[in-house]
């Protein structure tokens, strides 16, 4: 079996969106003075799909979000004619390659999310020509199901907030994440919002199930200390991207001072990217996404790591390619999850694109054992409200 084509296609979004709202989501663009709404400059509403197609008819997919049109290229240009007629089988050459041929600029950011899409589709081939689903060749299932807890609670009006965290508390969810929508620039009346939100949460969700907290980089390491001593009576999970990604000293700091856990990596690449944050104790919750740092196959070797330095591993946004790694490993109890909804931020995409993802079902997903490679295939329902560049 060798690889005959890599095609990348670019899907772009020309349906139904929600319309941004303020103090939504803190983010890192808040600190800076902007004449719009924050939040707009991460809001993606295209996604590249990669296919890998083998001389004997098998297709991969795989896929990226970050800049698709960018990754679009990377895919096209540099990475494509570095797996063609290679035997997929040697995903770790190939993995390698890729990483390699592409050092000089590709080693974090879009480069790597590039990658991780014809690494995925790699791994996609892999478990369909041998009938088993990716899972069951990463080590295979170390879940009965997989915990997952609610992703959606961006700050809004905290009555439907509430609302919200009601109604999948009484679904079965046992754990819940919140954003926060306000950070420095706002001030002490930004604390207070910031305050009044948790507790409105906790009020619906109680004590005896789980709270994460989100920052999405929107605070700084001044701010998030004054923040975390007010923080800790609502005894928070973790506190997510307090800071900038690149401020790694500032995620060591945060997480010597306190009992609530640091959680980041989201915006992390490569295992030499998360040897640093392990070995410099700056997370105490390592949070990649296969489809941006490196694929599965780096994927497999982070969460060898951090199960060395017993930092559990809870990957970013759900969806299937994060929940086979999930499945097959001890290091991650749990999994990120949203439901299917109205095109907001820009993951919901991911949903109008692929079938075969699994539904929550009183908190928990499975993976079934007799669906080979991820279990996924294009959608065929939405293709009217995409425009798709080839």
């Amino acid at each position: 079996m060798k690889i005959k084509s890599v095609r990348a296609r670019v899907f772009q979004w020309k349906g139904k969106t929600v319309p941004p709202q303020g103090n939504f989501c803190s983010n890192a663009m808040d600190l800076l003075y902007a004449p719009q709404e924050t939040m707009s400059t991460f809001r993606f509403h295209s996604w590249t799909v990669v296919e890998v197609e083998t001389d004997d008819g098998i297709v991969g997919l795989g896929n990226v979000a970050l800049a698709p049109q960018v990754a679009k290229l990377i895919v096209d240009q540099y990475l494509a004619p570095l797996v063609t007629g290679q035997d997929p089988w040697d995903y770790e050459y190939l993995s390698q390659r890729m990483y390699r041929a592409t050092h000089a600029w590709g080693r974090k950011g879009i480069g790597m999310a590039a990658i991780s899409a014809v690494d995925i589709a790699i791994w996609d081939v892999l478990g369909k020509s041998v009938g088993k689903p990716v899972f069951k060749l990463l080590g295979g299932r170390t879940k009965e199901r997989i915990p997952c807890y609610y992703s959606k609670l961006y700050r809004t009006d905290l009555k439907e907030m509430q609302a919200e965290a009601q109604r999948y508390l009484d679904q079965g969810f046992r754990a819940f994440k919140m954003r926060f929508g306000y950070g420095p620039a706002n001030g002490q009346q930004g604390v207070v919002e910031n305050l009044k939100s948790v507790e409105a949460i906790r009020e619906v969700i109680g004590y005896d199930n789980d709270l994460m907290l989100e920052c999405y980089m929107g605070w700084n390491l001044e701010y998030a200390k004054r923040m975390l001593p007010k923080l800790e009576k609502y005894q928070p999970r973790w506190l997510e991207e307090p800071v900038i990604a690149d401020d790694i000293d500032g995620y060591a700091e945060l997480n010597r001072l306190t009992s609530i856990p640091i959680s980041g990596g989201e915006h992390e690449f490569t295992l030499y990217g998360f040897k640093q944050l392990l070995d410099r104790k700056a997370v105490s919750v390592v949070q990649y996404d296969t489809n941006r740092v490196g694929g599965i196959t780096m994927a497999h070797k982070i969460n060898a790591l951090c199960e060395a330095y017993s930092v559990p591993v809870i990957p970013h946004a759900g969806q299937m390619h994060n929940y086979h790694l999930t499945m097959s490993t001890l290091a991650s109890p749990m999994s990120e999850y949203f439901p299917m909804f109205d095109v907001e931020v820009g993951n919901e995409l991911f949903y109008y694109i692929f079938d075969g993802e699994p539904v929550a079902e009183n908190g928990f997903l499975q993976l079934r054992d007799d669906a080979p490679g991820l279990g996924l295939t294009l959608k065929t329902e939405f293709l009217d409200q995409f425009d798709i560049v080839e």
